[in-house]
């Protein structure tokens, strides 16, 4: 076989999205389904980038799919192929399809089927290409322009048997005779798809159920080729929570989103996909070497998921709190601005790790991280929100001058001291600790939540309490 890419035995799986736009959740998880199943047979994750469409395929969109890809751990075992790039490879096979008696030249004017199509939709009927020149001698074409038709199967019917959908049954005479080869000499989606799959290796198609009926036209190409046929699995697409198909108003973003703008960590991401219509008992909590263990086609259901943003998030939280402090502090930092001075940044991750066993237990996403950390590095005097600034009127102010003469004096700031500080002003005062606490975070953070008080002061130091607790008690 001329120019075939390398074939093998062993599983073989590929994610093959069209680089029209951002890699979006549902690709993802057909990127992640075909990743583990690999992974659980010991066998390949390849890439393809079905790049045809000219017009539409972009570098940057390219670049985006790569990006997603990656930062969700699922790079390819070798290196992509680029699906444009192999146009004289298609056109070879639909020219062996030819020479064999499995296609067809046709001659149509595109005047003539859609005068076609009109008289079909006229008298009701379903609009295919109606077989004028399967059978003629295309020497009566002469030297017009053709296209290259698959002579499809008329009789019987085909047969799927899918891995996830079960059995899949086709009458022969629902299918027309596509295209196979453009007018320019240019290959079709459909034959292009089924030549790359074969020269890949491709032994399990894993793919959205909006891809079945195409699956029964490229069987014809498969079969007049006499190749195997690969193992589909048609998985159900993801609906938003109101059961109508994923859209923007459901979360339906570009997975590079749901990082850069919702704070969210891979590996919640690639847990939350894994369990949107694939599940193994009662588990929700999935790592990915734990995934790679028990994935298989036969837990992936036939109904479309649903998909919650607030059960990501909170799946986000978990692994929040299961990350490493450093590993946070950096990705923290990268949300904001910029030190040119490296000694201050790293004085910054330093602060930014010694806080987050603080931040971890109340945030959900890098965002609450990133915001709860922000008082840390705020410049004197602090701006304070309006609903902070409500807490502070002429009592909260001669109660945290209280606070600032206890806890000038310590001479070793421990949670521990700083802590019995407040707790005897307050008991001195007969205020619970929340009264006391309130006026304080206010006047330390300029906002009304934040970690716990004691936390707040422990981590901005002695002298960066005291200075701000003075900017608020001065005259």
């Amino acid at each position: 076989m001329s120019d075939g890419l390398k074939t093998t035995d062993k599983v073989v799986t590929r994610f093959a999205p069209s680089p029209t736009g951002y890699l979006h959740i549902g690709g993802a998880r057909t990127a992640l389904f075909n990743y583990l199943f690999a992974r659980h047979h010991g066998g390949k994750f390849l890439l393809r980038i079905e790049d045809t469409d000219r017009a539409r395929s972009t570098e940057p969109a390219i670049e985006a799919i790569f990006d997603g890809l990656s930062w969700l751990g699922l790079a390819g075992d070798e290196e992509p192929v680029f699906q444009f790039a192999r146009a004289h490879r298609h056109a070879e096979v639909a020219h062996q399809m030819l020479a064999a008696g499995h296609a067809y030249k046709c001659f149509a004017t595109q005047e003539e089927l859609a005068e076609l199509r009109e008289a079909q939709r006229a008298a009701r009927q379903p609009m295919r290409y109606d077989g004028r020149w399967r059978d003629r001698d295309p020497a009566e074409g002469g030297d017009k322009p053709f296209v290259i038709r698959l002579k499809a199967a008329r009789e019987g019917e085909s047969v799927i048997e899918d891995a996830v959908q079960g059995r899949v049954v086709v009458q022969n005479s629902e299918l027309d005779d596509m295209i196979l080869l453009r007018s320019d000499g240019t290959p079709t989606y459909m034959l292009a798809v089924v030549v790359d799959d074969h020269d890949m290796g491709v032994t399990h198609v894993i793919r959205g159920d909006d891809h079945l009926n195409n699956a029964f036209r490229q069987l014809g190409i498969i079969k007049a080729m006499g190749w195997p046929v690969p193992t589909y699995a048609h998985i159900p697409l993801i609906h938003g929570q109101d059961g109508a198909k994923l859209s923007k108003r459901h979360g339906a973003m570009g997975v590079d989103a749901y990082r850069d703008q919702l704070g969210m960590l891979p590996e919640a991401v690639t847990n939350y996909l894994l369990r949107l219509g694939w599940g193994h008992g009662d588990e929700e909590i999935i790592s990915r070497d734990r995934a790679i263990e028990v994935f298989d086609l036969p837990g992936v259901g036939r109904s479309p998921s649903r998909f919650d943003l607030k059960k990501l998030e909170n799946l986000n939280g978990h692994y929040i709190r299961e990350a490493d402090d450093g590993r946070l502090a950096l990705l923290v930092a990268e949300r904001m601005p910029p030190l040119e001075d490296a000694a201050a940044a790293q004085a910054r991750l330093h602060k930014l790790a010694d806080i987050m066993g603080a931040l971890k237990p109340r945030a959900k996403t890098l965002l609450e991280l990133t915001e709860g950390a922000a008082f840390l590095f705020t410049q004197r005097p602090i701006p304070v929100d309006e609903a902070a600034s409500k807490l502070l009127d002429g009592s909260a102010r001669t109660l945290l001058k209280t606070v600032a003469d206890a806890l000038a004096p310590l001479t070793e700031w421990t949670l521990e001291g700083i802590e019995t500080a407040i707790r005897t002003v307050a008991e001195d005062a007969g205020l619970g600790l929340g009264k006391v606490a309130q006026p304080l975070r206010a006047a330390l953070t300029g906002r009304t939540t934040s970690p716990g008080i004691f936390d707040v002061l422990y981590h901005l130091g002695r002298d960066e309490t005291l200075g701000r607790l003075g900017d608020q008690v001065q005259d």
